[in-house]
């Protein structure tokens, strides 16, 4: 006799669907709501920084050319990422326990990719130490956010996330647990939203050169130099 779902062990887990409907729900998306709100605070007050800030670094050094071109394929990385994870998770986070592809070596590897297109975006200033301060802004909110998220997932899987929380890291990729599906069922309106929203870390390049040529024209003066 087979035995039942709610007993299959995580590696053979593909996806968990959940049998009741959750409350929370709601809350979790007002709380996706404000997480955005907070993002748009976060990078105001990043973007004041920038623009009272330089990088040790001249900005015609190889030294700073690197730094941005590093900060480039971060924020390429992040794209093509994201829009790979929205290809496993298909709109079902709350309907559906995933658990393969990169949800099988991490169990947010959206926020992951995310935090490396916000270190890519601040990397454009040619600054290392902007490129992590945006990364770690990044982590604060989405660690607030992923609680919650953990809490309702909790509460609705059970058992089945119990054992997928305590065998795969919250961010830290490990790549010898990778199991996935030979098919995969996608939505395409999914992908193209997911990667169109990263697109918003290239923002980055034309904002922060903007504020470099303010700069040598001296209608900014910054402040203090970061390495």
């Amino acid at each position: 006799m087979s035995r039942p779902s709610s007993t299959r062990s995580f590696n053979d887990a593909v996806t968990i669907s959940s049998p009741v409907p959750v409350p929370d729900v709601a809350a979790l998306k007002a709380l996706q709501r404000r997480r955005k709100c907070v993002l748009r605070l976060g990078a105001l007050i990043l973007l004041m920084v920038v623009a009272g800030s330089q990088s040790l670094a001249g900005r015609e050094s190889q030294l700073h050319n690197m730094i941005e071109a590093v900060g480039l394929c971060a924020i390429g990385l992040c794209i093509f990422g994201r829009g790979w994870c929205s290809l496993y998770i298909g709109g079902r986070k709350t309907a559906e326990l995933v658990t393969s592809g990169p949800y099988s070596s991490c169990r947010n590897p959206l926020y992951v990719f995310s935090m490396i297109g916000a270190f890519g975006a601040g990397a454009q200033t040619g600054s290392v130490m902007i490129g992590v301060m945006f990364a770690v802004v990044c982590w604060l909110v989405f660690r607030g956010v992923v609680l919650r998220e953990e809490a309702v997932l909790s509460e609705r899987f059970g058992r089945a996330f119990k054992v997928y929380r305590n065998t795969v890291p919250r961010f830290r990729p490990t790549w010898f647990r990778w199991h996935a599906p030979e098919t995969l069922q996608c939505k395409p309106a999914l992908y193209l939203t997911t990667t169109r929203d990263a697109l918003w870390f290239l923002v980055a390049v034309p904002v922060f050169e903007g504020i470099k040529v303010m700069q040598d024209q001296e209608w900014l003066i910054p402040l203090i130099q970061l390495p």
